[in-house]
């Protein structure tokens, strides 16, 4: 592996003893603790972190705080770049589930494109349950069933409460016993679609969302506007329900209130198991911080 140079790498120690005071603990530990600053590219400082999931968090929920440290920092504007760091050796990484389990279990569709990476930390023994967040956790696990009982199941709150965690474990679950699972965010959805409909390439976009048992889709509300994107992801849906797969999504609003979807979306997605979550109440609190 390259090492990387000296002033990105002191340029991002630096910034990241600031971010380790600007975020929980949690926040810093899982995403940011095992980066490294590489090199600089066009003004740009590329930072690497251990997977595909941990460059794209870091891209979409904490690069605005990220290029704000930076410039603290450096004295004026970095921009930032995130890459997966290859690993010191060429072994290939351990795989999350047996091969020939999953090729025993599915025969009859095909294995998606890659295989997503889970946070370790997001399972349902760490998801601490509460009043606020019962029938979303039950929702959840009720989604890990091998045959689809209600579809879609969609989980909804403010920022900060669960969702994805409890995506997380789902997707933990359902690799365990030998599902095919895509987890996206919608953002990357849209971004797919787009990528497919400039390159010509829908037929591999489609082999990816539509070979699959159980798809977890993350920010829904992220799709309203987007009528091409909407359209796409409505016969994804479809198509997946038709298969007897699962479609499990989150948003910040209940379907109802999504109003920047088409009509016939909102349908679809209030015809299933749609749960909520509250902010925790003390005692919830009091658990999640023991």
């Amino acid at each position: 592996m390259t090492s990387p140079q000296p002033h990105a790498r002191d340029l991002w120690e630096t910034a990241l003893g600031r971010l380790e005071l600007r975020v929980t603990k949690p926040n810093f530990d899982t995403w940011l603790r095992d980066t490294r600053g590489l090199r600089f590219e066009d003004d740009r400082l590329v930072v690497g972190a251990p997977t595909d999931f941990a460059t794209e968090w870091l891209e979409t929920r904490m690069k605005p705080l990220i290029v704000k440290t930076l410039a603290a920092v450096a004295g004026w504007h970095v921009d930032v770049l995130f890459e997966v760091m290859k690993p010191a050796s060429a072994a290939p990484p351990p795989a999350l589930f047996d091969p020939q389990d999953a090729r025993t279990a599915i025969t009859a569709r095909p294995a998606p494109s890659s295989s997503p990476i889970f946070n370790p930390a997001l399972t349902f023994d760490s998801f601490v349950v509460g009043e606020e967040n019962r029938l979303a956790h039950a929702a959840a696990l009720a989604a890990c069933a091998a045959t689809p009982v209600y579809n879609p199941v969609v989980i909804y709150g403010s920022v900060g409460l669960g969702k994805t965690h409890l995506l997380h474990a789902i997707g933990h679950r359902c690799l365990a016993e030998g599902s095919m699972v895509v987890f996206v965010t919608a953002e990357r959805f849209a971004n797919d679609f787009a990528t497919a409909a400039r390159d010509r390439s829908f037929q591999s976009f489609r082999d990816r969302y539509r070979s699959c048992n159980v798809l977890l889709v993350d920010d829904l509300q992220f799709l309203e506007g987007k009528e091409h994107t909407q359209e796409e992801f409505f016969h994804t849906f479809n198509d997946l329900r038709d298969a007897g797969a699962q479609v499990v999504v989150s948003s910040d609003r209940q379907p109802g209130l999504l109003t920047g979807l088409d009509a016939k979306l909102r349908s679809r997605l209030a015809a299933g198991l749609v749960a909520d979550i509250h902010p925790p109440a003390f005692d919830t609190r009091l658990a999640i911080v023991r």
